[in-house]
């Protein structure tokens, strides 16, 4: 068995008083995809920038690829890519030139540099736009290079920060397919996002953070199992809150309020599919239990605004 890509020991850092990341350990497998989920505010963006190693901690331990940071952070990042959550490419430039520029930090040999960037512009669908500026791009293309911009150096291990946020589901199902085939090839990957479907797709294993502790850690679907029943129906409508109390409270003793509807969490959903058949004034949804139920009972369902 290697050794962990990344391992974290009482990692902590500390802002006006309060503890942000809070005495956080992790271990990162080689080759896995590592989910790390939370509310805005969890502690997630200061634990990467301590990973990558643009933020010191406090106290505590991090070292990636074996090297310890921030002592060794500048070694490290020759051999990791990061996509972050903002696309920081230079406008100025073509794409081509965004990805010669970059490369030109790692000392990429030019004879080996004009292959490697045509191999990294079929991998992500943009060998038609090699030449075009940025601004004519779409938000989809733009995500894509930045991912490629990441593995010019041929990482081991990749870094991203909510990768898909704002893209229409063509281009976020696309990235899908090339983080799965990076994944395929060992690529390591650390991935923070908002979409719990991009979690239960992409990830070996996530784990849940929240006011800088880490909450739950495994595969999705275990979690989903441990924490949730197998069935979840909603229920919405008029007269809602008089049949609750007659009627589904008594079959559902787990519910929950969601809005102006419930949300009902059921081992056995036959009764209350029943019991819902002869209303005509109430809408529902029968639908299996998921990762966004864990994260809602773990962390709450109040807003979150930073």
């Amino acid at each position: 068995m290697s050794a962990p890509v990344v391992v974290s020991r009482a990692l902590t850092k500390v802002y006006a008083g309060a503890p942000v990341v809070d005495r956080v350990d992790v271990n990162i497998d080689r080759g896995e995809c590592w989910g790390l989920l939370g509310p805005n505010g969890a502690g997630k963006t200061t634990f990467l920038r301590m990973l990558v190693g643009r933020t010191p901690p406090t106290s505590g331990e991090i070292r990636v690829l074996g090297y310890p940071v921030p002592q060794q952070a500048s070694a490290m990042r020759a051999r990791i890519g990061v996509v972050p959550q903002l696309d920081n490419l230079d406008p100025d430039f073509t794409v081509n030139e965004n990805l010669r520029t970059y490369a030109g930090y790692f000392g990429i040999h030019h004879s080996r540099l004009r292959a490697r960037i045509r191999e990294l512009l079929e991998f992500a669908a943009l060998s038609h736009k090699a030449d075009a500026y940025l601004s004519t791009l779409s938000g989809g293309m733009l995500r894509r290079l930045s991912l490629i911009r990441a593995l010019v150096n041929a990482p081991e291990l990749l870094v991203l920060d909510e990768p898909t946020t704002g893209l229409d589901p063509q281009a976020r199902q696309l990235i899908w397919q090339r983080l799965r085939s990076l994944r395929s090839e060992g690529i390591t990957q650390i991935l923070t996002t908002h979409y719990m479907e991009e979690a239960e797709r992409l990830c070996d294993r996530v784990t849940i953070m929240d006011h800088g502790r880490l909450l739950e850690s495994g595969h999705p679907r275990a979690l989903v199992s441990e924490h949730i029943e197998p069935h979840v129906i909603e229920v919405h409508g008029e007269g809602l809150q008089r049949w609750h109390k007659e009627t589904a409270a008594r079959l559902a003793p787990r519910h929950e309020t969601a809005g102006d509807g419930f949300l009902y969490y059921l081992n056995d959903e036959r009764p209350l599919l029943e019991a819902l058949s002869g209303q005509e004034r109430l809408s529902f949804l029968h639908r299996p239990a998921n990762l966004e139920d864990v994260f809602l009972k773990l962390t709450g369902r109040e807003l979150r605004d930073g």
